[in-house]
């Protein structure tokens, strides 16, 4: 019997069917929605024996202002985290040249990231300390 040619569709073809959008979905639930470049600078950043995690929100801060950081400022961003945590900050905003970070100190998580342009009024909040280096 041709399964094919009767209109039914094969077990192998429900499978798919049903079950493979599942998993794709699954996929990018687990990916966390980010990109392989975002994915890949996080695993760089981490990597490069850096103190500091960069959040799913930094990320794509810095991927949507093209915001790249060079050794020199990841350092100075680094020291300006074990700054804030040897006076007792716990969210810190950390100014490197013409960028501005919010750092969480416990956790070594910078949590978000701008540039000049987008500090709206120069306005910061959620922070009890700052940083500039």
């Amino acid at each position: 019997m041709n399964i094919q040619q009767s209109g039914y569709l094969s077990i192998g073809q429900l499978t798919e069917q049903y079950l493979g959008k599942a998993r794709k979905q699954d996929t990018q639930e687990k990916a966390g929605g980010l990109s392989f470049q975002e994915i890949l600078e996080q695993k760089n950043l981490q990597e490069s024996g850096g103190l500091l995690k960069f959040s799913k929100h930094a990320l794509g801060r810095l991927s949507d202002r093209n915001i790249e950081l060079s050794q020199a400022q990841m350092q100075r961003l680094e020291n300006g985290a074990v700054k804030a945590g040897q006076k007792g900050i716990r969210d810190s905003l950390v100014i490197v040249d013409q960028l501005a970070f919010i750092v969480n100190v416990p956790n070594q998580t910078v949590v978000t990231a701008m540039d000049s342009t987008e500090t709206d009024g120069n306005i910061f909040t959620n922070i009890n300390g700052a940083v500039i280096m």
